[in-house]
């Protein structure tokens, strides 16, 4: 059996990490990588979509279960800048838009009005008036930077039109 540098037995763990190493000086990234995606293709051939679903879940329920909240939003905050960083814009609109239009896909609009109400509600109960009035402001300016003047003045005139029908 192998001996670690305080001259005794080693355990599986640390001739394990100990191999892994070595290895890991022998071979460069681009060899990893290669290996990886043939074992990849090898598994993906050998197993069905229920497979990959069932060991997710039971994975992700172990994570779950090991982790709590805030290490997840330190995660996903740390992943998400690091996307960010790697990509510009039009990407981000381009996903976001194939989102979009698959989820629209699988829902109705009721479905949309149920979470947009529970959304409304949520946030009215988190935030403040002063919160109201920046995203208020926020989105005027969006609008005017937008639409400009004539925007406006067509709005004006179909609502002073449809209160004069009011009255």
């Amino acid at each position: 059996m192998a001996k670690n540098n305080n001259n005794r037995k080693m355990s599986v763990e640390e001739a394990g990490q100990k191999g892994g190493e070595k290895v890991s000086e022998k071979y460069n990234q681009e060899h990893f990588e290669e290996i990886g995606q043939k074992g990849g293709e090898k598994v993906s051939d050998k197993y069905d979509q229920k497979h990959f679903e069932e060991i997710g879940k039971k994975g992700g329920e172990t994570v779950s279960d090991k982790y709590d909240q805030k290490h997840f939003e330190e995660i996903g905050k740390k992943g998400g800048e690091t996307v960010s960083d790697k990509y510009d814009q039009e990407h981000f609109e381009e996903i976001g838009k194939k989102g979009g239009e698959t989820v629209s896909d699988k829902y109705d609009q009721k479905h949309f009005e149920e979470i947009g109400k529970k959304g409304g509600e949520t946030t009215s109960q988190e935030k403040d008036k002063e919160f109201y009035q920046e995203i208020g402001q926020k989105g005027g300016e969006t609008t005017s930077e937008k639409h400009g003047e004539e925007f406006y003045e067509d709005i004006g005139q179909k609502g002073g039109k449809n209160a004069n029908h009011k009255r």
